[in-house]
Parts: C-alpha cells; structure tokens; sequence
C-alpha cells in the first residue's frame, strides 16, 4: 500500500468519504459530520500538502484519508501546547469504516512516524465530543485524553488526546509525493 499527497482532482473523492463516514455514524445514531465541511477549506488543507490518500497502488482508488498538520487550533489548545512539537491528526476516514482489519490504526501509526521524522515529540487529535465508541478506540490505541473543551469554536471536536511520536520499526506504507498542484 502505498500513501500519497492529495490533489486538487481529488476533492470530489475526499468530499465522498466525508459523505460515507457521516451516514454510517448516523446510522449508528451519530450526528458527528453531518454539517458538510467547506470545500475551500478542504481545498487550502489539499494545497498546504497536509491531506493524504491511502491506495493499494497508484492507480486505485483511495480507501482511506487523513490530514496531518502542525497547527494548533487555538479554540481547543493552550498557547502552551500550541508551543510544544506536535503534529496534529484530522479527519481520519476509511472507505469501510468498522469492517476491522486495522487500517485505521496504523494510519495513525504512519501519523506517528511523520510527526517524529519532523522533529515533533507528540501526535494530537481531536475527536468528536460526544463519540464515546471513538475515544475508548483511541484510548487503546495509546493516546491519553487532555481535556474536553466545548464551545461554538469546537465545532463538535472538543475531545482532545496525544500519544508520543514515534519512529516505526518498519514503515507500514510506501510514501511517494506526485501532485504537482501542491503550494
């Protein structure tokens, strides 16, 4: 498998998994990202070179999704952590969320080894506030929860968690660069 930056030309299928994530949580009786995300937002994140696609090769369609950056939103970190070395998850999807198999896991794995080649010292996510399945799943996979914060600014992702960064043993994925609409 291999991992690759996001393009411009990949929006509608970015723009799909957020779509598929939010019926399967509603289905599940979940309101987490039923308010469409902004495509210009979507658009400034694929261009900053912080959006990823997870393919079988390069060629196939993406199965999973996620954005990696370093910035700290002030509404839900201290000016304190927002000065620590960090990088911060967003927006991890599946194409098949639920179906097990751990794909999501060591994505975030593959999170942790980005964050610690670029000299950060801790992984940070924000979940959604009121998806207890969701933090007792990032729980096991190691991240300790800070706080949750609530608020108009939050979004609904007030639940906020690390786990150190870490080098992998073995890189899980191939990361090959190729957009050339990238800043």
């Amino acid at each position: 498998m291999i991992i690759t930056r996001a393009s411009l030309a990949d929006l509608p299928r970015l723009r799909q998994f957020r779509l598929e994530a939010a019926a399967w949580l509603s289905a599940r009786g979940s309101d987490q990202w039923s308010t469409p995300y902004p495509d210009e937002l979507l658009a400034e994140s694929v261009m900053a070179g912080d959006v990823y696609l997870l393919k079988d090769s390069a060629t196939s369609e993406a199965t999973a999704t996620v954005t990696l950056d370093s910035t700290a939103d002030p509404a839900l970190w201290t000016d304190e952590e927002a000065r620590e070395p960090a990088l911060y998850v967003h927006k991890l999807t599946l194409a098949a969320p639920g179906a097990g198999g751990g794909l999501g896991a060591r994505l975030l794995d593959w999170c942790g080894d980005q964050a610690a080649r670029r000299g950060a010292v801790l992984l940070r996510l924000d979940a959604w506030t009121t998806n207890a399945s969701l933090h007792t799943y990032y729980r096991r996979l190691g991240f300790e929860h800070i706080r949750t914060v609530h608020g108009p600014g939050t979004y609904g992702s007030g639940w906020l968690a690390q786990r150190p960064a870490a080098l992998a043993a073995v890189p899980e994925f191939d990361f090959i660069e190729t957009p050339a609409d990238i800043a």
